[in-house]
């Protein structure tokens, strides 16, 4: 009786075990950091603050906006010094850094940055601008983890002046993610609201991982937020569960909120 009892325990937490198995927890952030500087545009750097939260929620990946790489404007808050911003907050975090430049500025690079907890190789992408205006990009890089499920976090950052470059641009964001045939999840600040024709592009296939959560918030400005420009769209179906998602507050580091999202990846 006592053999039986003992295998049936052994054998129900094999099964929990194994459940347990088929499943992935992963930590995104999305952070526009408004090009490294605090956003009173007072001529100081922000990366210890930005650092600090990062630091503090300990993300498994984060998508930033606003990216500065070597320029002359990082120069004018840093002592003279240009500063990779990606390179700067990988060290202050510990994670790996990874830019992915959409244009050139200032004698330097612009473009979007991503941090990991693991090492991987980034793929830049140029996104169409049919409308004229500044360039923009989408970086993505692809982790398998230690149980074997693969994953793709991306970020990217659509044009805010033009309509019909955001349409274009939410367009060839999900043609590329959805094409790679992995689980997706993609940050940023995509300079749309839920009500505009680019957020319905992007949402006909990948869902809106705040209103699959149930609470989504402003974003933006940071003081006294009116609008949602920051996202973290997923695959739609069963292949992610949302367990949380937060809008970071009490954050002067950037005109932006930062958003974090808490995923379970199931397939």
């Amino acid at each position: 009786m006592k053999r039986n009892y003992l295998f049936a325990v052994l054998l129900l937490l094999g099964c929990i075990g194994s459940t347990a198995g088929h499943t992935q927890t992963i930590k995104v952030l999305t952070y526009n950091i408004y090009h490294g500087e605090e956003h009173y545009a007072n001529g100081k750097s922000n990366l210890k603050k930005i650092a600090a939260v990062i630091n503090r929620y300990k993300p498994d990946f984060v998508a930033m906006q606003e990216v500065d790489s070597m320029t002359q404007r990082t120069a004018s808050f840093n002592g003279g010094v240009k500063k990779d911003l990606v390179a700067e907050l990988a060290k202050m975090t510990g994670m790996y850094g990874y830019f992915g430049k959409a244009m050139d500025y200032s004698e330097g690079g612009y473009g979007e940055g991503l941090l990991s907890r693991y090492p991987a190789k980034p793929v830049i992408h140029h996104l169409p601008t049919p409308a004229g205006g500044e360039g923009r990009a989408l970086i993505t890089i692809e982790h398998r983890f230690a149980n074997g499920k693969k994953v793709i976090f991306a970020g990217t950052h659509l044009c805010h002046e033009f309509d019909e470059n955001r349409q274009a641009q939410a367009q060839a964001v999900t043609d590329i993610l959805l094409g790679m045939n992995l689980p997706v999840a993609v940050g940023g600040d995509f300079n749309i609201t839920p009500e505009s024709k680019a957020y319905g592009i992007i949402t006909k296939t990948m869902d809106d991982a705040a209103v699959r959560f149930g609470n989504p918030q402003l974003t933006f400005p940071y003081t006294k937020p009116k609008i949602r420009l920051d996202y973290i769209f997923l695959n739609q179906g069963k292949t992610w569960n949302v367990k949380k998602v937060e809008v970071i507050g009490n954050e002067d580091a950037s005109d932006h909120k930062p958003v974090l999202v808490t995923l379970e990846l199931v397939k």
